[in-house]
């Protein structure tokens, strides 16, 4: 896997509904090395520390094959990279091929991928259209975040290289769709339970599904 594109963008305040919004889902491609903080990266913030950032959320990456699908969804909008508000657009596998607790060195910085990320009404204010987050859930393709574990720099063309991998882990798309589901099969309960065993989900999580379990 390879780093397509290192984009930030300081919150900024939008009208939404004839109300003012602040957001920082709007970012933009940066060009030479980035530093990699625990937090973020440089140049980069979030409106919303409740919901937006912190450790667990520190970097947040897409998939050039997701902007494939979404070039067909979207015919005639243009998708520059950061479209989605992420912060690295990747050359990599789609969700279901990156897995929780998975550890990556990019550049000379280390991650752990932790969660997929769910979308809030603000990618409707990015694409101007309330339907957009429905459509980004409907279509299973979420991305993911990353926990910094070692600080260090990031460029457009860096590798990404899986230094780690848990035998039994779950592919982070399996945490959206269990999240959506509406009753568990027995399959669903046992997959909630390696969830619940993950290291690298973030407790927020496993208390939802802790709650749902039967």
């Amino acid at each position: 896997m390879r780093l397509f594109s290192v984009n930030t963008g300081m919150p900024r305040e939008v009208e939404w509904h004839g109300r003012p919004v602040s957001t920082g889902i709007f970012k933009e491609p940066v060009q030479g090395r980035v530093a990699v903080r625990q937090l973020n990266l440089e140049g980069d913030g979030q409106a919303d520390l409740t919901v937006h950032g912190g450790k667990d959320k520190a970097i947040y990456c897409y998939s050039t094959a997701h902007y494939d699908y979404w070039k067909k969804e979207l015919p005639g909008r243009e998708l520059a990279p950061g479209a989605f508000g992420e912060n690295l657009t990747i050359d990599a596998p789609t969700d279901d091929q990156i897995f929780l607790g998975d550890r990556y060195r990019i550049g000379t910085a280390e991650t752990i991928v932790t969660q997929p990320r769910l979308p809030c009404y603000k990618l409707g204010v990015r694409f101007g259209d309330d339907g957009m987050v429905k459509r980004f859930l409907a279509s299973g393709r979420m991305g993911f975040y990353l926990a910094v574990t070692r600080e260090g720099t990031v460029a457009a063309g860096d590798a990404m290289d899986l230094i780690e991998r848990d035998s039994n882990a779950l592919p982070v798309s399996e945490v959206p769709r269990l999240f959506v589901a509406k009753q568990y099969t027995a399959a669903d309960a046992t997959q909630v339970k390696k969830l619940l065993a993950a290291p690298a989900l973030p407790d927020s999580w496993k208390n939802y599904f802790h709650d749902r379990l039967p």
